[in-house]
């Protein structure tokens, strides 16, 4: 059995998807930051990192959304959440999960994570006033480029689909409207209409 480490909210709705999904034998734990809980010494030593998510494995605990949903979707390849029989479309998938942790998911976090950047309170207002631009702009990019619909893979729905849905539920509180991009906004309906995306999302708010 795996142990999925959670927040609600979080990046790790993603890999609570794809785990519900994948028909995948787990269970979830919640990490209350309002508590503080994920820089705990019993949590740190799950995860040293202190965030979400972390996915406890019989060979060691995985971190960092990519990595997670890449496991899940080889661990359990008869649901069909990657194209692992298409090297590059693979590669395709995992540019665009990269794309939205190493650079959507950093422009959100200067919002209230300002302080891993700068000690400033100048400068972290700036970084704050930034979030609606830099947020509409990754999804400018997200909208015209990468999206090729309905899926972000086309006509193939993968983990990206859960990753791309996770973040574009933060954008209303970024202070982006979201109808400004039909595709993402017509795909995060589809998404929170899923029975799949919906049971998690409840069990994720009975947590709270």
């Amino acid at each position: 059995m795996f142990t999925l480490y959670f927040t609600p909210s979080t990046c790790a709705l993603a890999s609570h998807i794809a785990l519900e999904q994948a028909g995948a034998d787990y269970q979830a734990v919640r990490i209350d930051f309002a508590r503080n809980e994920q820089q705990s010494p019993d949590y740190l030593r799950v995860n040293p990192k202190g965030r979400v998510p972390a996915l406890v494995t019989s060979r060691g605990t995985l971190t960092e959304t990519p990595a997670i949903l890449g496991f899940i979707c080889q661990t359990h390849p008869q649901a069909g959440l990657a194209p692992l029989d298409d090297p590059f479309e693979l590669a395709r998938m995992n540019a665009f999960n990269s794309y939205l942790c190493s650079t959507v998911h950093i422009a959100h976090a200067h919002k209230r994570r300002g302080t891993r950047w700068a000690d400033d309170p100048a400068a972290i207002e700036a970084m704050q006033k930034k979030v609606p631009e830099n947020m509409s702009a990754c999804f400018d990019l997200i909208e015209n480029e990468f999206f090729t619909g309905p899926w972000v893979l086309g006509e193939r729905y993968t983990v990206s689909d859960m990753y791309l849905f996770t973040i574009a539920q933060w954008l209303e509180g970024d202070g982006v409207d979201i109808e400004r991009f039909p595709k993402v906004a017509a795909h995060r309906r589809r998404m929170a209409a899923d029975p799949v995306v919906s049971k998690v999302l409840a069990a994720q708010q009975l947590a709270l």
